[in-house]
């Protein structure tokens, strides 16, 4: 028998892909594509973590406090920015809060020699797909001999700010894998480790306070924070509990 060099390839873009990170992240074209949610070990495909952005030129990095229940000088500063109530302290607080984003691991159809990638998505997506799972006309959608694809619409609608992702559920089941299920065995073993793979965003309170303390120190960052009743720095006094960071992140999510 000679080689399958198709699947040699296959087996290299998997082994290359997980080896990089960035090329396991997958992110819905304009229009129309299809993908297909896989089953996790303990039954439960989805993730979510809490981000903060737009803190200077850093990439997003894990909130300390909303994922590990460390201390989070930024999440101590956007409190208090909250909590003194101008418009302006209102709008620089909602910039900087975390924000929680949602994770999957998904075969894109189409794509598959690049294995199982990761889908990010916010909390409206995460509500469709919670429904349609928990929807018993189409059972457990995970499952790899007998479950369904999803088909996503992704765009941006006419007088919209914002793109839109409409999802459907094909009419028939489908197994995950054609190449029958030792294939699916292979691809299943390269559900990304999302914990691994975000690790780089992880920060000690140390680290995002040396983030804040630099942030601030740019003249366009100090013009938007108000006056002095704001002291990120200060012994610890100000600090909000946990029922007003809920209500804030809700807020937020509204």
């Amino acid at each position: 028998m000679s080689l399958d060099l198709k699947k040699m390839r296959e087996r290299l873009t998997t082994l290359q892909n997980k080896n990089n990170g960035s090329s396991r992240f997958w992110k819905p074209p304009e229009g129309e594509s299809a993908i297909r949610i896989c089953p996790s070990e303990n039954g439960d495909p989805f993730k979510d973590y809490w981000f903060h952005y737009n803190v200077g030129k850093n990439p997003g990095f894990l909130s300390p406090k909303k994922n590990f229940g460390e201390d989070c000088p930024l999440g101590e500063f956007v409190h208090q920015l909250w909590n003194e109530g101008t418009e302006e302290s209102k709008k620089m607080a909602k910039k900087l809060s975390a924000r929680q984003r949602f994770f999957a691991p998904v075969v894109v159809r189409g794509e598959e020699d690049q294995g199982v990638r990761v889908w990010g998505f916010g909390k409206q997506v995460y509500e469709k797909l919670l429904n349609l799972m928990l929807n018993p006309e189409y059972g457990d959608i995970t499952d790899p001999d007998s479950g369904t694809d999803l088909v996503l619409v992704y765009g941006k609608p006419a007088g919209a700010t914002y793109p839109v992702t409409n999802i459907t559920p094909r009419r028939q089941s489908s197994s995950l894998c054609q190449d029958g299920p030792e294939r699916c065995r292979e691809l299943l073993e390269t559900v990304p480790d999302l914990d691994t793979m975000f690790a780089k965003n992880r920060k000690t309170t140390q680290e995002v306070q040396a983030i804040l303390d630099d942030y601030l120190l740019d003249d366009s960052v100090i013009e938007e924070v108000s006056s002095e009743s704001v002291k990120y720095n200060d012994s610890g006094e100000n600090k909000s509990d946990d029922a007003v960071g809920t209500a804030f992140a809700e807020l937020l999510e509204a």
